[in-house]
Parts: C-alpha cells; structure tokens; sequence
C-alpha cells in the first residue's frame, strides 16, 4: 500500500469489481413479449438477426408479428452463418447496406447473437472489422460510443452470448478465432425461453452444454481480480477482470444446475424440466465468464476451431468443416483442471460437488477429481475424447499453440502463467482422453 499525491492510500492491486450484466426477463413464453421490450426502447425500425433454421421452423416470423403487432417497422435478416466468419459478418452488412434501424433482436444461438452483435456495431460506428478486433490480432480500438438497442432471445443453452460484451468470428484467412470486447457490446435485454430450446439435435444440447459447462469452470478457476495490478485507469479495466464473489455466484449455481440437468436434456429433448434448468445455467453462466473470464479452454478452442481441415459434426445443418464452439474448448479443459489445481484445490473440489450434487467422491486423486467429473460428463453425453476427435495429431500442435498464444486476453485470465511450453503440455495430454 502506498500514499497518491492527494493524500489517498493506493493499493498495488485492483480493489473494485466492475461487475455487469443486462436485464433479463426469463420463462416459458417470453419471446411473445419481445415487441412491447423493444416499444419500451423506444424502438420505431427493427431488424430481426436470424438463421435459416429458424426462420424455416417460423420462429423468426413468429418475433415479426408480435414487434409489428406494437406498431414497429420490421425486416428480417436470416443469412447468419453457422460460427460467424469475417466473410459473413461482411455479406451481411452489404446485404444490408442503405437500410438502417433503430434497434436489432438476435433469434438464434452464440453465432446468431454474435452476428447481430457486428452489426450493430459496425452499422453504427462504421469501420473494418478488424480494427475493433481485440490485439494482437486487430487493432483493438474501442467503440466510440453505446450501440443501438439489441434485445438477444437465445434459442440454445450454451453461449450466455445473451450476457456478455463479447463478439467472437472465425478470421478466414488468418485461420484463427478472435473477438471485439467492450462493455458496449453487451445487449440491452436478455430474453430467455426455454421452449426456443426444444427444437435443439441432441448433438447441439450436449456441444451447448459443453460451453456452459467451460464458462463456469473457467470462470471459477480464474485469476482472481484482487491478484491482478491495479489498472492506470477505471477506462484501462477489461470486461473481464477474473474472478469475484459476484461471478462466483453465478458460476456455482451454473455448474449445480448443469450435473443435474445436462445428461437429462441431452437423452430426453422433450423434458421440459431439464431444458429450463439448462437455460439458467447458461444465462448465469453467462453472468459469471461475461465478467470475470476465461481462459486456456477457449484461448486454444479457437485455432482448434479455426484450423480444422475436415470435421464435420453431426446434428448441425453444415457440409463445412467446422468445430462447433462448444465442441472446441472442452478436450482440454480437464489437461488444464489439472494444470490450474494447485492454483485454488478448495474451489475444484467444490466445483466437483457442485457437478455431482453435493459429493467429489471421483474414483480418483485429489487434483484429478474435477478433471475427473467432466470427462464423465462429457462421456456420457456423446462427446469428443480428445482433440483426435477432429482430426489433430501431434504435428498440429505447434501450429495450434501459436493460435492460442494470440489469445493474450484469455491467458491473462489463467491463475498460473502460461506460455507456450504450458500450451504445449496441455495439448498434448489432450489429444486422446484415457477413459
């Protein structure tokens, strides 16, 4: 602790927690009352951000008539991409070029979101993609002001995109994922119904709940705010300043709901019960990582996802090859419980109970029983064992460490330093999964 040059004591460590978060209306039939949420906006034109998909079951027709039905002027936009590029982001914008709104609503899952998210953005404060792209990657230039009203209505339990400042697209020709993050990213009102949900592949519920299940841990496990410096500035604060007793929170109640509900939902898509309770978790999920972070999971899930040669999942409408999100950062995720254990044990350990409902009795070692946990989980919903899955040997590891080591503003998040040797280990453990 020290003396400033006015008198106050300033301690060498960030003390405040700058925790937000938009206002959320919850439950079964809230999408019918979109239209009045964006007339008390105060919005007169909105675009509805959609896939094809959706717009083919009417889901999207269905959020038309109940905006229009409050007397606001509606389009419909349903050219989003399965995990948006810079390529679709940018056809998007000349699709709609000359053709401006007042306010924006995103019916669909973290691509759609994410995607209504650029536009809004771009459309407002016009400029190349990546110049708000976060560094090293992009610029990482912050938005010069708030964006026009977005109102998000997931229709999976996975992203928390609903929650969080964060815009992430697949860089085409950099083959690599990155992102925008700026508190002004974040949508004006979180619409979550459970009943979009029920129309998800169980393939898309279980890569879904995969990234809830990354978001919390990751969140849980991350440097906690108070060890980080302090910053120059409250303007020099990122949108994710790790982990805090709000977010931690979200995140137990995230991981609680998630070892009850996700093995459920994935078997059963009609079960109405399971479906509620993993829309919670990803909403609070949301509210956790949307503040205080993430970390080696998703630095390395987006090479895993950007340089994938010929994977194609099941259960997504795609011929492309493609990672799902979700998909991408779970195989490393118990190499890098294990990685992180001496970091916080107490909190793993509690994390496991959570995930088993109130015991960590995991046939294993004390710094294996998280680990442990999600690789039951993941086994037992049908998911990937390992970064073979897709594809990668060993010879891609280099190639994937150099993606990862771009996320610096992940890895800042990590409670043990990480560079490349620590990438490395991690990718390499995780290749093939000893189930």
């Amino acid at each position: 602790m020290t003396t400033g040059r006015d008198g106050a004591l300033v301690w060498p460590n960030e003390t405040v927690i700058s925790w937000q978060a938009p206002p959320l209306k919850f439950g079964l039939g809230a999408t019918r009352e979109v239209g009045h949420d964006l007339r008390q906006l105060g919005v007169e034109k909105a675009l509805v951000v959609t896939d094809s998909s959706l717009a083919e079951l009417g889901l999207a027709e269905t959020v038309r008539q109940t905006v229009e039905a409050e007397g606001i002027e509606t389009e419909v936009f349903a050219g989003v991409h399965v995990e948006p590029t810079d390529r679709s982001v940018n056809e998007a914008l000349a699709a709609l070029q000359g053709n401006d709104f007042d306010g924006y609503v995103a019916v669909g899952g973290g691509s759609t979101i994410d995607t209504a998210k650029a536009i809004n953005l771009l459309k407002t404060h016009p400029a190349e993609l990546l110049h708000y792209i976060t560094r090293p990657i992009g610029e990482g230039a912050n938005p010069p002001g708030r964006h026009k009203p977005l109102v998000a209505v997931p229709t999976t339990a996975g992203t928390g995109s609903e929650s969080t400042p964060v815009c992430i697209v697949d860089l085409l020709d950099l083959k690599v994922k990155s992102g925008i993050s700026h508190n002004h990213l974040r949508p004006w009102l979180a619409v979550v119904d459970p009943l979009n949900t029920l129309t998800m592949p169980k393939e898309v519920t279980a890569a879904s709940g995969y990234d809830v299940l990354a978001h919390a841990l990751e969140s849980y496990t991350a440097l906690p705010y108070d060890q980080r410096p302090r910053y120059p500035s409250p303007a020099q604060r990122p949108a994710y300043i790790g982990a805090n007793p709000i977010s931690d929170m979200w995140c137990e109640r995230a991981l609680a709901l998630i070892g009850r509900y996700l093995r459920r939902a994935y078997l059963n898509p009609n079960d109405l019960e399971a479906r509620t309770g993993m829309a919670q978790a990803a909403t609070f999920a949301g509210m956790g990582f949307g503040n205080a972070g993430v970390h080696i999971p998703h630095a390395v899930g987006y090479p895993v996802a950007g340089l994938v040669r010929d994977y194609t999942p099941q259960g997504y409408r795609t011929s492309e090859p493609l990672v799902p999100h979700g998909q991408s950062v779970i195989p490393t995720l118990p190499a890098t419980l294990r990685f992180t254990y001496a970091a916080a044990p107490e909190r793993q350990h509690h994390a496991a109970e959570l995930l088993r409902g109130g015991s960590d009795s995991a046939a294993a070692a004390p710094e294996d029983v998280l680990a442990e946990t999600v690789i039951e989980l993941v086994r037992d919903t049908g998911g990937p064992l390992g970064l073979a899955t897709f594809g990668y040997t060993d010879a891609d590891i280099p190639a994937l460490v150099e993606g990862a080591l771009k996320q610096q503003r992940l890895l800042a998040c990590c409670p043990r330093p990480v560079g490349g040797a620590e990438l490395e280990q991690i990718l390499r453990a995780s290749m093939r999964w000893h189930v």
